[in-house]
């Protein structure tokens, strides 16, 4: 069975970020997808120190939810982001977990289905929604889109159940993601994944 790992980055279990990611849930499940919903928002997870030990021993040097959610995104077929917007940007600490997740794991996430979820009150939806997304980006991973950007609106949870738009958001977001993949498990089978080329590092090391 498929399965999407859903990660709660605000330091709230049930706030707006959560109310959002729940939305998608039913609807994955009942295409037929495994769901796991993970809060690390209010969790002690330091940045990055850039000690690379992590290309030796193929995990962090810091043993806290990153090695032990790596895992869980490794056998998992789709990722979703969730964040709250902190001065027009997602939460620090959402930030800290995916830059150690995504560069001390040794495994390929390519053609993983990723997707970004933000909540706010007003503004700053869209600057987080495009932060997040350069994580799939630069991984190989399909991005699900929806029939908006995937973002509520609401200071409370209370507020995101009013945001009827946004709720609808979630859930077309999640049927396009099911749909991304099973076609990506389909088109494996019958043409096998897409051959990735590696070697070239453009650092102009000789300055021109």
């Amino acid at each position: 069975m498929s399965k999407v790992l859903l990660v709660n980055g605000s330091p709230h279990p049930n706030g707006c970020t959560a109310a959002a990611l729940k939305e998608m849930i039913p609807v994955l499940e009942r295409e037929g997808i495994e769901t796991e919903l993970i809060h690390i928002g209010n969790r002690d997870i330091r940045g990055c120190i850039s000690c690379n030990s992590c290309s030796k021993t193929g995990k962090c040097v810091f043993s806290d939810p990153v090695n032990e959610i790596a895992p869980k995104f490794e056998a998992a077929d789709g990722l979703v982001i969730g964040s709250p917007v902190y001065y027009g940007s997602p939460n620090g600490t959402l930030l800290s977990f995916l830059d150690r997740l995504f560069y001390s794991t040794p495994f390929s996430k390519h053609m993983k289905v990723g997707a970004a979820v933000v909540s706010a009150r007003r503004g700053g939806n869209t600057a987080s929604f495009d932060v997040l997304n350069k994580y799939f980006t630069i991984s190989g991973m399909p991005v699900a889109s929806s029939t908006y950007w995937n973002q509520v609106h609401g200071f409370t949870a209370a507020d995101v159940a009013k945001d009827l738009e946004g709720l609808q958001t979630m859930r077309n977001l999640a049927a396009n993601m099911a749909f991304l993949i099973r076609a990506v498990a389909d088109a494996k089978e019958k043409y096998g994944l897409p051959a990735v080329e590696r070697g070239c590092f453009t650092s102009f090391p000789d300055g021109k």
